[in-house]
């Protein structure tokens, strides 16, 4: 029973290894969220029930994907192990929900949206983008928080300084700050520093430094970040995978580890020979 279960086991690693299937799967999500994106046109009865049978089909053959998925795993608690496994889990179950008039049409019919990120899951390349993305957040969050300081404090000056020359861009700190989200995406900023111009002609020091620090320097500390934890991800990827020249140090490593612990062994060995010898009478 037990080399039955195990052959059943082989063949969904295959199936699940292979190339193609893994190109279908990324097929069929395609042309899954191109049949959302279809929904929300104006079309005749007959292709809207003709589109309500493709969600169905494609409902039910993620539904095999991912019992496939499930059942090349040696143990089924190993498959939730895995943090885009669960998602998986949680999107496919999810769309079971049928889309009929009931309370549940929006809900389900939002659920289906989400099909589309499945995309990242099974593609390895955008899995090391989206979790860089999401470990580069808290790192992100500190010099969000410096920005923001610095939002704050131009806020205070220019609403002091120009909140007479026009109350709509700088009559208190919010609308300043606003302003000056303005003037870091430069959508018309110098429009905004030449009506200050007008009356302090040396207000450019003010745009041209917030710029520097906002544009320049504080956006090239956040690409800085997020290229840091890219590198790392996939130095991890590599390792993990054996690839690349992190993946020769890993297996150089792991080697040079067994190479040691066989010369401890073989140390012991001699050290009780050695020592069995010593103990044997004169004769």
């Amino acid at each position: 029973m037990n080399s039955d279960v195990s052959g059943w086991r082989e063949h969904f690693v295959v199936i699940r290894s292979n190339k193609l299937f893994e190109m279908v799967v990324v097929t069929i999500i395609i042309l899954s969220a191109m049949m959302i994106g279809a929904t929300t046109y104006d079309i005749a009865p007959h292709w809207m029930n003709v589109l309500k049978g493709f969600d169905v089909a494609v409902t039910i053959f993620f539904l095999i994907e991912l019992l496939i998925r499930m059942a090349a795993e040696p143990r089924l608690r190993d498959f939730f192990k895995k943090g885009w496994n669960i998602f998986d889990f949680i999107i496919v179950t999810a769309s079971l929900i049928p889309i009929d008039e009931s309370e549940l049409v929006l809900l389900a019919r939002l659920l289906r949206i989400f099909r589309m990120l499945r995309l990242v899951s099974m593609v390895p390349e955008m899995r090391i983008l989206m979790d860089a993305l999401v470990k580069a957040i808290p790192r992100i969050g500190y010099v969000v928080l410096l920005m923001f300081i610095i939002f704050y404090i131009y806020g205070a000056i220019g609403s002091f300084l120009f909140e007479k020359i026009n109350p709509v861009l700088w009559g208190d700190i919010s609308i300043a700050m606003l302003t000056l989200f303005r003037v870091a995406t430069f959508e018309d900023w110098t429009d905004v520093m030449y009506e200050t111009m007008a009356v302090f002609p040396f207000s450019w020091a003010f745009y041209l430094s917030f710029i520097f620090l906002t544009a320049f320097v504080f956006l090239n500390m956040m690409i800085g970040v997020v290229l840091d934890v890219m590198q790392e991800e996939h130095e991890k990827h590599n390792r993990e995978e054996g690839e690349g020249t992190a993946g020769d140090i890993t297996q150089i490593k792991e080697q040079t580890e067994a190479m040691e612990q066989r010369m401890a062994r073989m140390e012991v060995m001699l050290q009780q020979v050695v020592a069995h010898k010593g103990e044997k009478p004169d004769t």
